[in-house]
């Protein structure tokens, strides 16, 4: 049903919607939107004001302004300097959505709660997308699977079970009965956390590699009352989980600062070495962000424990040595003495260059 079609109640609801936007609408959007004539307008919006909702109309004939007096619409809500700012620095973290119903309604909400922003000196507003923003990361991309998001989202909000195939990265794709419980965000990424009915334990799944995901609308399970999403991620070393492991990597002097000034894990611990360096104790499943964060750091760190993961960074690094040298590249000899790049702690010209937890999947 479109606009025009709207009776006249509906018509009245959605134009006091529009009348709640920062900035208000001009009368001739008004018009084309809900097939109104000027007149019809005009006794539309007078029906509002008796109604005692303030309308602020600014300049003449169509080409005039309306909105709501600001604040009537601030009533019982007013976001201060710093909430704004928050407000506009936390849309910034979701550009990875953009394309998606998710962006726009996050766009929407704080367009609503333009109105509720109080008046702060015109200097203290301006700007604001270019003093706060966040960098941002390799993310996925997600606009194309508006109708997937839909789903899973409805999904949870309505105790659907659905039927899904999923393709990991590697291997073949599997159909699953599942239980969806938590969706989550990870470095630009969505991960929901469902129950495989037929395992009967809760797996993480990249929501991108869902090649079919069907909610079932006429069936409900029971959410638990003891599901936390933390149950999941508390041994991981990122977004996947599994059997906790005690790891102690060493690290040279040049990487120390680097691992000193982050939170790596809540059972991390650090111990300061005569050269240095510093020994990074954890107890976190032995997984695939684990162990390429861990060669991210190349020759700056050594892993004591365990001897599987020892053997395998070591084995990493002479393939990759290996492979210089059959391609010609090995001529030039490494550096014994060069830093980890660029001395940790230290930012350069074009960023930090210190090396993050690698994307998953």
């Amino acid at each position: 049903m479109d606009d025009g079609s709207l009776n006249k109640s509906q018509k009245l609801v959605r134009i006091l919607q529009m009348l709640q936007r920062r900035g208000g609408i001009t009368a001739f959007e008004l018009m084309g939107r809900f097939g109104l004539d000027a007149r019809t307008l005009r006794r539309y919006l007078q029906d509002l004001q008796e109604m005692g909702i303030p309308v602020v109309e600014d300049g003449y004939h169509a080409n005039r302004n309306i909105e709501l007096d600001r604040n009537y619409a601030r009533a019982g809500v007013q976001l201060t300097l710093a909430e704004a700012i928050s407000l506009h620095f936390g849309r910034t973290l979701f550009t990875f959505l953009d394309g998606t119903s998710f962006a726009s309604d996050i766009d929407d909400a704080i367009e609503r709660l333009g109105p509720a922003i109080g008046r702060f000196p015109q200097e203290a507003g301006l700007h604001l997308d270019r003093k706060f923003m966040a960098v941002p990361e390799h993310r996925k991309d997600y606009a194309r699977d508006g109708d997937l998001l839909d789903e899973v989202v409805s999904a949870l909000l309505f105790s659907n079970p659905a039927d899904a195939e999923y393709r990991p990265l590697r291997g073949v794709a599997k159909v699953y009965r599942l239980e969806p419980y938590t969706l989550g965000v990870y470095r630009q990424g969505l991960y929901l956390f469902a129950r495989d009915v037929a395992e009967g334990r809760v797996k993480t799944y990249a929501v991108e590699r869902f090649v079919r995901f069907s909610r079932l609308r006429r069936e409900h399970f029971q959410y638990p009352t003891d599901w936390h999403p933390t149950q999941t991620t508390r041994d991981a070393f990122g977004i996947f989980g599994g059997n906790p492991e005690l790891i102690v990597a060493r690290f040279t002097a040049d990487a120390a600062p680097y691992i000193r000034e982050r939170h790596w894990h809540a059972t991390a611990s650090l111990e300061p070495l005569e050269d240095g360096g510093v020994r990074l104790r954890m107890r976190v499943a032995n997984a695939p962000e684990l162990r390429e964060w861990l060669l991210g750091f190349g020759a700056a760190v050594v892993v004591e424990e365990p001897s599987t993961l020892a053997g395998w960074v070591r084995d990493q690094h002479l393939a990759a040595a290996a492979r210089y040298h059959a391609t010609g590249e090995g001529a030039l000899a490494p550096s014994p003495t060069a830093p980890f790049p660029p001395a940790a702690g230290k930012p350069s010209a074009s960023g930090p260059g210190l090396p993050g937890a690698p994307r998953v999947g």
